[in-house]
């Protein structure tokens, strides 16, 4: 029999424990899904830059344009992970299926429509975002190699949100895994054994996205399949997903322009502030994933516990995973103070922008944890579809950063000064704004709207 201090804290690890396995049998797979995908970056950073400081700056600019091409869309995985996970929670899995078809159609449509514009618009795009005439020329043919991929890249994002909503992380993370390692091979073979530079970079991760696409695909159309869901677009579903992603759609609208504005800046300050850049974002772009994974359980299981009525359950989602954020952040920001330094070197041999990039990751180190608590409660509003107010949010915190990238564009010099101020007021300002304007809105009840 147990004694009176154990009846006393049971109730309380009765709680916790099944939340945190919840939250850590989705992220983990996550975590490992997420941190593959920035390693197609990574690697590409690493193959091209030994080609030179110029190619390697306009992967920076093509690939900030590919990702922000990419990343305006990510409400395909947003919406079909907080819908699915709602219709899942009441009980209807022929319908998440339904939405999860509609998601893949949508994505086919955008993704096409997206290639084409990117193909007969890169120079001039790349252009007016500030390319030196010494970079232009790679800049294009990196956006005009890899943007046959888009419609890959599209539905990879919504079938990776009808897997997430379904609480499977395991399929999107061998998938990514196999697609990272599949990249990476194609990279080195095409850019230095074939001899294409920066072109056979963007042609392999192309290659790569198109088949990690035809993968989740099968999956999603096997389920739906099993459900005897129809396989043809329905004009209610297509709708249904349009109405949700519009707001998301404006709320990442405004997260991409602020990520345009810092390469902008990077831009005008010089070629090696921009080359400097590329490296701090792609190892942003990998811890950022990193802790949106986090994000992703909090998603998926507000979306859950909100479609089943569950709000205390959701309200223990909540404050956990803020736990877990805000931790892991102060974790990985001690990491990467630890190891900037040798991160420079690993993607190029210019003395200058090793420097840059060295004082520039420093100062993301510090502001780790402010982010893990930004990502977390990002993800618990995507997942309980409170989107209107994260687009309203999301341009509040546009126009507190605006001001401060101009002043940095405007008084900065190239070099380590001028990217560390650049990221000061990226990674502190404009994500401190973030937290205040999500930790607000999760303070109420305004959000917990249950049913699915």
């Amino acid at each position: 029999m147990d004694g009176p201090g154990q009846q006393r804290t049971e109730p309380w690890r009765a709680r916790l424990r099944p939340v945190d396995r919840q939250i850590l049998s989705l992220a983990l797979p996550s975590l490992g899904a997420l941190v593959a995908e920035p390693l197609f970056v990574l690697v590409d950073s690493a193959v091209v830059g030994r080609l030179g400081t110029a190619p390697l700056a306009g992967l920076a600019l093509a690939g900030t344009v590919l990702t922000t091409a990419v990343g305006l869309c990510v409400f395909l995985a947003y919406t079909t992970t907080a819908s699915v996970a709602r219709s899942l929670g009441a009980g209807d899995r022929a319908r998440a299926l339904r939405l999860g078809v509609d998601g893949l159609w949508i994505a086919v449509g955008l993704g096409t429509a997206l290639a084409a514009a990117l193909l007969l618009t890169a120079p001039g795009l790349l252009t007016a975002l500030g390319a030196p005439a010494d970079v232009l020329p790679h800049a294009v043919a990196y956006l005009r190699w890899s943007a046959p991929g888009l419609p890959g890249m599209l539905v990879v994002l919504a079938a990776t949100g009808v897997l997430r909503g379904m609480l499977d992380t395991r399929t999107p993370l061998w998938v990514a895994v196999g697609g990272a390692v599949l990249n990476a091979v194609l990279s080195v073979v095409l850019v230095l054994v074939v001899g294409m530079g920066v072109a056979g970079s963007g042609l392999g991760t192309a290659a790569t996205q198109l088949l990690m696409a035809a993968v989740l695909g099968v999956v999603v159309v096997r389920g739906a399949r099993r459900e005897r869901v129809g396989l043809l677009p329905s004009g209610a579903g297509v709708l249904h997903g349009a109405r949700a992603g519009v707001p998301l759609l404006l709320r990442t609208l405004s997260l991409r322009a602020a990520l345009l504005l810092a390469a902008w800046v990077a831009a005008g300050l010089g070629t090696v502030s921009l080359a400097g850049h590329q490296v701090v974002m792609a190892v942003w772009g990998l811890i950022a994933f990193a802790l949106d994974a986090l994000a992703i359980a909090a998603q998926a299981l507000v979306g859950r516990g909100l479609g089943a009525g569950d709000v205390a359950g959701t309200r223990a989602v909540l404050r956990r995973t803020l736990q877990w954020g805000t931790g892991a952040g102060a974790l990985l920001g001690l990491v990467l103070a630890g190891v900037a330094w040798w991160i420079g070197p690993l993607f190029t041999d210019d003395d200058a922008v090793r420097r840059a990039v060295a004082l520039a990751l420093w100062v993301v180190a510090l502001t780790l944890p402010v982010a893990g608590w930004v990502f977390v409660l990002d993800g618990v509003l995507i997942g309980a579809g409170d989107g209107r107010y994260l687009a309203v949010a999301g341009l509040a915190t546009l126009v507190a950063y605006t001001p401060a990238a101009l002043a940095v564009r405007t008084w900065a010099d190239d070099g380590a000064a001028g990217l560390a101020w650049s990221w000061v007021a990226f990674a502190g300002l404009f994500m401190l704004a973030r937290a205040v304007t999500t930790g607000l809105r999760a303070r109420g009840a305004a959000w917990m709207v249950t049913g699915a």
